[in-house]
């Protein structure tokens, strides 16, 4: 990829993102960048540069700060407004307001709790991989679908309390949800409707609460920690969205990145690496989410040489930031699980806003990776590497689909 122009556009179709990556990197720490509609914010790239902006209090979630929203500049049918506006939640909020939202939602993913679902995740995984095994020897299977996918959504949500029956819609509409190329007619409809299947999943825990993340939000406001049905049904969505979208894509990548090296495939399955390690260089080297919208400056925030002014938005580009290496060295650009642990990346973020389900989204991955190697252990890509491609999403780095031979 050529040098960025400035605003470097980002491509809504992510034909290139190895090549965007590397760009992006080579701008400096940060990027004036143009989203997929014309709307231009600040990019941090930098690892240093990253930690040092995520907790820095004049950035803030509230897109009342942004100036191009405060003038009419965004229009209501953006494709990524659902993703910079997604209502009011603890993604969207700062200070008590944030702490309030948070605490409810860390208190239903303690460690203790995230642990006691290995149980379920184990048996989920099992169910799956034993449907895989019925395909004929030699036939091709997207393992996306049959099995990334499912797997992540049916944990989330059970976790949320979402009746099974609205998981074959929830899929088409999160499609649309985050897709660049989702006609302006209907991405407020589908906003809508995302809210109103929400919307009915607190009706029914109101009726008949269970021992799942919305009943316990809904008892909670009824405890006195006024929650409003906006904030329940918002972090419902929050949750459900991010709760699938980044492991599908952390199993994806990582069965692709042990596909293109086999001679590290062979070492977490003779033992001499740990499954861990597989987990967290995926996460550096391929981070399931490459940027993250969006925060707004209440001052201007100096970055280096540039400066972030007052009412300007800034994203996080975390594959960028994975590959940075000035954090992880000259060898930051491959995929090496045998690189000295633990490593510091920051792919669930960091600060106040950092990804509440991270551990379960690890704990999916390491049940998942190793028991899908133990059962088909002669896996391989039933395409080039090369010929995989990647959706029109440019906050999720995310495939089409990952066609496999079994054995």
């Amino acid at each position: 990829m050529t040098a960025p122009t400035c605003p470097f556009a980002l491509d809504p179709f992510v034909n290139d993102l190895e090549g965007e990556t590397n760009a992006l990197l080579d701008a400096g720490p940060l990027v004036e960048v143009e989203l997929p509609g014309g709307v231009t914010v600040w990019s941090v790239t930098h690892h240093a540069e990253a930690r040092a902006l995520l907790t820095n209090p004049r950035l803030v979630k509230d897109i009342e700060q942004w100036g191009a929203w405060q003038r009419g500049e965004i229009a209501p049918d953006w494709a990524l407004i659902g993703l910079a506006n997604p209502g009011r939640s603890m993604l969207t909020v700062d200070g008590p307001d944030h702490r309030r939202l948070r605490t409810l939602v860390a208190q239903a993913l303690t460690p203790k709790r995230v642990e006691q679902m290995r149980t379920r995740i184990a048996a989920l995984t099992d169910e799956l991989l034993t449907k895989l095994a019925d395909t004929p020897e030699g036939e091709v299977v997207d393992l996306k679908a049959e099995f990334a996918y499912p797997l992540p959504m049916y944990v989330v949500s059970e976790l949320m309390g979402i009746d099974e029956a609205h998981l074959p819609r929830l899929k088409v509409l999160f499609e649309k949800f985050f897709s660049t190329q989702t006609p302006p007619q209907e991405v407020l409809a589908t906003l809508i409707e995302l809210g109103g299947l929400m919307a009915k999943t607190v009706e029914a825990k109101r009726a008949e609460p269970g021992d799942d993340l919305t009943s316990a939000l809904i008892r909670a406001s009824d405890g006195g920690d006024h929650l409003t049905d906006e904030e329940i049904v918002n972090t419902l969505q929050l949750m459900i969205a991010a709760g699938h979208e980044t492991t599908i894509s952390l199993i994806v990548n990582a069965v692709v990145n042990l596909s293109n090296h086999p001679d590290q495939l062979a070492l977490v399955q003779a033992g001499d690496a740990s499954w861990e390690a597989v987990v967290e260089e995926t996460l550096r080297y391929s981070t399931p989410t490459s940027h993250v919208l969006i925060r707004f400056a209440t001052e201007d925030v100096p970055v280096g040489d540039k400066v972030i002014a007052k009412g300007e938005a800034l994203i996080v580009s975390y594959n960028a930031i994975g590959r940075d290496p000035r954090q992880h060295g000259d060898s930051a650009g491959a995929f090496d699980i045998t690189r000295p642990s633990p490593i510091r990346h920051i792919a669930f973020g960091h600060g106040p806003h950092v990804c509440p389900g991270a551990a379960l989204s690890r704990l999916e991955a390491t049940v998942a990776l190793p028991a899908l190697y133990s059962r088909f252990p002669a896996l391989t890509l039933a395409v080039p590497a090369t010929e995989l491609k990647n959706k029109p999403v440019v906050t999720q780095n995310d495939l089409f689909e990952l066609p496999v031979r079994l054995s």
